[in-house]
């Protein structure tokens, strides 16, 4: 609070200083005080200014913005690890091909193509048809990562338990977060908070390569688990990078604008999905006619052993992975559309506390101590991203405002 004359110069020629006093009524039985004698916030203020931070969000995008992501995000968490489990499955009732394994992740390329309808069809939406040259390209491009991506994890899953192989994945964030920032640029920004995640995370990965020998499989020599690590994470690598490239093209080609410009034009995401995949199931399926695949698919339908057993079982093993994977990549591409890279890569890191447990009880996949320590490190590494990162979205508000305030003294003055 001021008195009259305390802010400009007094009647003696000097200066004075306004004096501020402390607002004693505002300071509830939830205030601290400091060594140094002043209060501190509360653990409810901070409770009340993360709510609050977080309706100011809200309300600044629209509701079919938020329903949007919610759905993507929601895809991640449940179609991805589904995934997985289905990828191990193919194995333990007999499965032997990585190339039909990796064919199935990409042959249901017409569900994105088949969701596309109701956009024409009920909204203002219109296709983009012809594609340009240049969009053709990046779908091709994509295509053949995403081909080479599915294959890696095809090799990583025949070699290592479900629960290894997506504590190994979670490396995918800390390469979301470094291509992210040099492809894409200040959206995807490596805080102080991301570098701890990527350390912490990292940390996990190298624990469960120390522990190597507890959970490999019965006839897995110890240089075929060391391949599938290294196989595991080379896939998590390209994974970021395929993150990266999406949001570049969407960025630079398709412009998502937004809010709720994102949310009226996601009929690209659809697009795009639909588009990478048709790319990816005709390099695959090149690749398994090359090796024989087809024909091997009769060969494993008729001795499977999982799933009722049968051409039955195979055929719904091979169906549900199709259908899994692709909802999945659907969910992380709207992730990526509406978001950014290192969101996709962040939910993508937390499927596997999911996908860890579900192959504990469903698979009853070994959990040495060293793997639970891992899981821990892991989630705690996701933890601590999301705290630092609400806590730098703050600041960076708060900066924003403070420079807006002073420029706006400028003006007046």
């Amino acid at each position: 609070m001021e008195k009259d004359g305390d802010a400009g110069d007094g009647g003696d020629g000097h200066r004075h200083h306004a004096v501020r006093l402390p607002l004693t009524a505002m300071e509830g039985p939830d205030s601290e005080i400091t060594s140094n004698g002043g209060p501190s916030v509360s653990l409810r203020h901070k409770a009340s200014s993360i709510m609050a931070s977080s309706a100011a969000a809200y309300r600044s995008k629209p509701a079919s913005f938020w329903a949007l992501l919610a759905l993507s995000g929601g895809a991640m968490l449940t179609a991805f690890p589904a995934a997985s489990l289905l990828s191990r499955l193919y194995y333990n009732g007999g499965g032997q091909s990585k190339w039909i394994l990796s064919w199935s992740a990409v042959a249901g390329w017409p569900i994105p193509a088949l969701l596309l309808l109701p956009c024409y069809l009920f909204s203002d939406a219109s296709p983009t048809w012809p594609p340009p040259p240049w969009l053709c390209f990046w779908y091709a491009l994509l295509g053949l990562l995403s081909a080479a991506d599915n294959l890696l994890y095809a090799w990583a899953y025949a070699y290592l338990p479900a629960s290894t192989a997506s504590l190994v994945a979670a490396s995918s964030l800390a390469f979301s977060a470094v291509f992210g920032r040099l492809i894409v640029g200040k959206k995807n920004r490596i805080s102080l908070s991301t570098v701890n995640a990527i350390v912490v995370i990292t940390a996990g990965v190298v624990i469960i390569a120390l522990d190597s020998g507890s959970d490999r499989y019965p006839g897995v020599t110890g240089r075929q688990y060391a391949l599938g690590f290294a196989l595991d994470v080379a896939g998590s690598a390209l994974h970021g990078l395929i993150f990266a490239l999406s949001e570049l093209v969407f960025d630079k080609y398709l412009g998502n604008g937004g809010g709720g410009a994102a949310a009226a034009r996601f009929h690209v995401v659809l697009e795009q999905q639909a588009a990478v995949s048709l790319s990816a199931f005709a390099f695959t399926s090149a690749g398994l006619a090359a090796t024989d695949g087809f024909a091997a698919m009769r060969r494993e339908a008729a001795g499977f052993a999982a799933a009722g057993g049968g051409t039955a079982g195979y055929a719904m093993v091979v169906g549900w992975s199709a259908a899994t994977f692709q909802l999945g990549v659907l969910g992380a591409t709207g992730v990526v559309y509406l978001g950014s890279t290192v969101l996709a890569g962040v939910l993508n890191a937390v499927r596997v506390p999911l996908t860890s447990v579900a192959a504990v009880v469903w698979f009853h996949d070994p959990m040495s101590g060293f793997k639970i320590l891992s899981l821990v490190i892991t989630v705690w590494g996701f933890g601590s991203y999301m705290v630092g990162g609400h806590s730098s979205e703050k600041k960076t508000a708060r900066d924003r405002g403070s420079s807006q305030h002073r420029q706006q003294n400028q003006i007046r003055s």
